[in-house]
C-alpha cells in the first residue's frame, strides 16, 4: 500500500490531530465539505420517506447489512471509535439529536 499523508512518530495525542495541532473542542460541532463531489444518494423528507421515487430502485436503498457486516462494523467501533455524540448525554440536556434515535444499520 503506498504511503500518504504526512509521516508520525509515536502514536497521537487524544484531542490532537494527526498534525499534532490541539483540537478546540468549544468550536464543536466541526464541519468539513468537499470540492467536486456528487453524491448518490437519498434526500429524506421529514415524514422520513424518500422525496425521491427514482431513489427506491438504487442498490443502497434495497441492500443492508447482513449480521457479518453488522459486527464487522461493531468491530471497528470497538477499536477505532474514540467519540460518539449519541453517548453524550451531558451534551444534549434537552434530548439526542435525532439521527441517534435511528438503527445504526438501517
Amino acid at each position: 500500500m503506498p504511503a500518504c499523508g504526512m509521516p508520525m512518530t509515536g502514536q497521537p495525542k487524544e484531542g490532537h490531530t494527526s498534525k499534532g495541532v490541539k483540537t478546540d473542542w468549544t468550536k464543536a460541532p466541526f464541519t468539513a465539505s468537499y470540492r467536486k463531489f456528487n453524491a448518490n444518494a437519498n434526500k429524506v423528507g421529514p415524514n422520513s420517506k424518500s422525496t425521491s421515487p427514482e431513489n427506491e430502485n438504487q442498490p443502497w436503498s434495497t441492500q443492508g447489512l447482513d449480521a457479518a457486516g453488522r459486527n464487522r462494523i461493531r468491530w471497528v467501533q470497538n477499536k477505532h471509535m474514540i467519540y460518539n455524540y449519541c453517548n453524550d448525554y451531558s451534551r444534549f440536556p434537552n434530548g439526542l439529536p435525532v439521527e441517534c434515535t435511528r438503527s445504526r444499520f438501517l
